[in-house]
């Protein structure tokens, strides 16, 4: 490991934290100035947004023929934004889930955990599955926007939020942009580390190109914890999840049919969906996730990683 290597994880990790403080600032701008739910915000412009590290790793892994480092990163990254992010946003601030997310929107997250099951006994991911993936995707973004707009058209909220939405857009935009290149600096350095040790292939998408992938949503969910916008906390953890199996799976897999290898089936897509569940069953009986329900979900996550070795 050299200088450089410090340096570039440094700057990468910098960019990260200064970047989510900016699109959680902006996200919050927005979703006041369009009456919109701050939950929405953070489902769409903050998970999607934090998600593009994972959808240009995804694509470039498929393309160069490593499928299970573009398999393992998304199922990965679902993991560990639930176990792992979630759990150290909880330990930043205990998030109160009753006021944080619609129960609606974990539901299309499980459900499209639940769905991989069928492409992946199939052992690929092939572009009608992928085509399907992004029409669902598609739907789902038309029915939760048409929701926000119909629930701030009841509580008479719409007509009264109005504003000029440049300035947050520019912040978001510009935490993104920070965010984005940061997250390639971390990823492209551990890589190179976890080939030099020898680990296997999928280990490496499934933990360390995942988690480096899931830093975006790391720096935001945190800085959203710290500044008390659970919703937009929660938001970017079901929108990305959302937006990893529906869009970034499927678009790959429409430009770029995956071969799917059996352990994703046998032990890391069935770790996904159970996550999944617990975060749904969490969310539709109210509890507020405290820090040590943070602790207990973070060590779930590193118990994962040890078995994922096998």
């Amino acid at each position: 490991m050299t200088p450089m290597d410090f340096a570039g994880f440094a700057a990468g990790l910098g960019g990260l934290f200064i970047g989510g403080e900016l699109l959680v600032r902006g996200s919050a701008a927005l979703a006041a100035k369009l009456g919109l739910p701050p939950f929405l915000i953070g489902l769409t412009v903050v998970g999607f947004g934090t998600s593009m590290p994972e959808l240009l790793v995804s694509l470039d892994a498929a393309l160069k023929g490593l499928p299970e480092i573009a398999i393992g990163n998304v199922v990965g990254s679902n993991i560990s934004n639930i176990l792992l992010i979630i759990g150290l946003a909880a330990l930043v601030r205990p998030i109160g889930l009753a006021q944080a997310a619609p129960v609606r929107d974990t539901v299309v997250m499980t459900a499209a955990a639940l769905l991989l099951f069928l492409p992946f006994s199939q052992g690929m991911v092939g572009r009608a599955a992928g085509a399907a993936q992004c029409a669902g995707l598609a739907g789902y973004l038309v029915w939760a926007y048409r929701s926000a707009r119909d629930g701030a058209g009841d509580a008479g909220t719409g007509a009264e939020a109005t504003g000029d939405v440049r300035w947050p857009l520019l912040w978001a935009a510009a935490g993104l942009a920070l965010m984005v290149p940061g997250a390639r600096l971390l990823v492209d350095g551990a890589v190179v580390i976890a080939q030099g040790l020898g680990l296997p292939e999928a280990y490496i998408g499934l933990t360390v190109v995942a988690v480096g992938t899931s830093l975006p949503e790391l720096a935001a969910s945190i800085v959203a914890a710290y500044r008390r916008q659970p919703d937009i906390a929660l938001g970017n953890i079901v929108g990305s999840n959302i937006f990893n199996v529906l869009g970034i799976l499927g678009l790959t897999a429409v430009i770029m049919p995956v071969p799917v290898d059996r352990r994703f089936l046998v032990f890391d897509l069935p770790v996904m969906a159970a996550a999944s569940i617990l975060l749904m069953l969490v969310l539709l009986r109210g509890q507020r996730l405290g820090r040590r329900g943070g602790l207990c979900l973070i060590a779930g996550f590193a118990v994962y990683v040890w078995s994922a070795q096998g």
